[in-house]
């Protein structure tokens, strides 16, 4: 066992198999893929071969291309034949960018948030009750032609959907900015109830959210006259939304603001001291988090045709705090690897075993194992933080030498003199 692992770390970082290595790779799990679409095992294969391509020593364009071959044709392929693998992709998406916008908040600037979910309702309820019949209940008789809006306002509501989500985020901020760990952890917590508690009780006296029967027949999004109202279309949708969240992520980390957030999560004291606007960068933070949320929050809705308060509960904040943890705080790789760990163990494995058990194993009708989802998800979370606190994996923070910056030798200007002596 030690002589494969020895050879394949060896061949990943070899820059002359590895590409190689990589490409038959990912080529026979496609492969796979495709010949067998309703197979769970070669959709996980998938994922695997794409975390050992992450990690190959090859040029970041052979990684872009076998990446674009996956995403764009193979698992769209399969998806033709078999719908719940384009609708796992897709909750996968959601998952990946409500992880990657939670990680800026909790990761870059360590504020922990437990109602992130909220941003998540605002910009489903934003275009839900617009693009729905739901609009009858409450606009003006002169205007009421103009409900259902029509497919082509999904487009123009998502730049709306994030100023209402960054707007709730300016919300949450601007009472906590003088609270720390657990008091500001109890804040979100309310923050998130309220918004939970707004959505089912504002039926009355003006019907907005239509309260605890939620709301259905949500228009889908539509481009160039063509209804964009299948799984498929969703997944390309979810594609593009996850790219630019983790490009602006990335973005993010690497500017004067995202410094600034690691100051500030390491010690707010020293951070202000150098100068640090806390007010200003806390702000921002719960801001730029709560927009990217804002915008998945639209593309759930119009998958599931159906947006209710259950569907935002403490549980999914919960749930989405488990994928930052488990991948990794700080890290934007460690995000993505912990929602699409934590989605495939909710919607495939678990099912999966599901179905296994109640075939092989005569168990109790009321013995359901999706339904202990929150233990699994506990345990998990217990058995990293004794054996793997930093996560799948760890935001990488630049360090330096102490020693070497004592011992440098400093530079001499042409008179001879050390400059800074």
């Amino acid at each position: 066992m030690s002589g494969i692992k020895n050879w394949l770390a060896g061949t990943l970082q070899d820059p002359r198999r590895a590409p190689i290595f990589a490409g038959a790779l990912v080529a026979l799990t496609s492969l796979f893929q495709v010949l067998a679409p309703f197979n769970s095992l070669a959709f996980l294969l998938v994922i695997v071969s794409m975390l050992v391509v992450g990690k190959a020593a090859t040029s970041k364009w052979v990684k872009l291309g076998l990446a674009v071959l996956v995403t764009l044709v193979v698992i769209p392929v399969a998806g033709r034949q078999n719908g719940a693998l384009t609708y796992l992709c897709v909750q996968m998406f959601i998952n990946i960018a409500l992880a990657l916008g939670l990680n800026l908040v909790v990761g870059f600037a360590g504020l922990l948030d437990l109602g992130y979910i909220a941003f998540f309702a605002g910009g489903a309820y934003v275009y839900s009750m617009f693009g729905s019949r739901q609009a009858l209940e409450f606009m003006p008789e002169s205007l009421q032609h103009l409900f259902p809006l029509g497919g082509w306002w999904f487009w123009a509501a998502i730049p709306i959907a994030i100023f209402v989500a960054a707007f709730l985020g300016l919300t949450l901020g601007l009472p906590v900015l003088r609270l720390r760990g657990d008091y500001l952890a109890i804040v979100t917590l309310g923050f998130g109830e309220i918004i939970a508690v707004l959505a089912k009780n504002l039926d009355h006296p003006i019907n907005l959210t239509n309260g605890a029967g939620g709301i259905v027949g949500i228009t889908p999004p539509s481009l160039f006259g063509y209804k964009l109202d299948t799984t498929l279309s969703f997944y390309f949708i979810g594609i593009v939304l996850a790219i630019l969240t983790a490009l602006a992520m990335y973005r993010l980390e690497r500017s004067r603001t995202g410094r600034a957030w690691a100051a500030m999560r390491e010690d707010e004291v020293a951070a202000r001291a150098m100068g640090i606007n806390l007010t200003k960068y806390k702000l921002m933070a719960f801001m730029a988090g709560a927009a990217f949320a804002g915008a998945m929050g639209m593309l759930f809705a119009v998958k599931q045709n159906f947006v209710s308060p259950d569907s935002f509960s403490f549980l999914e904040s919960i749930g989405i705090l488990a994928m930052v943890i488990l991948g990794g705080l700080g890290s934007l790789e460690g995000a993505v690897v912990g929602a699409v760990a934590v989605t495939v163990l909710k919607l495939l494995i678990l099912k999966d075993l599901a179905d296994f058990l109640s075939m092989t194993v005569k168990l109790p009708p009321a013995f359901n194992i999706p339904q202990y989802q929150p233990l699994i998800f506990g345990l998990i979370l217990i058995v990293m933080m004794i054996y793997r606190q930093q996560g799948l994996l760890p935001g990488r923070r630049p360090t330096e030498d102490i020693a070497q910056l004592e011992t440098r030798t400093p530079k001499k200007n042409t008179t001879g003199k050390s400059v800074g002596a």
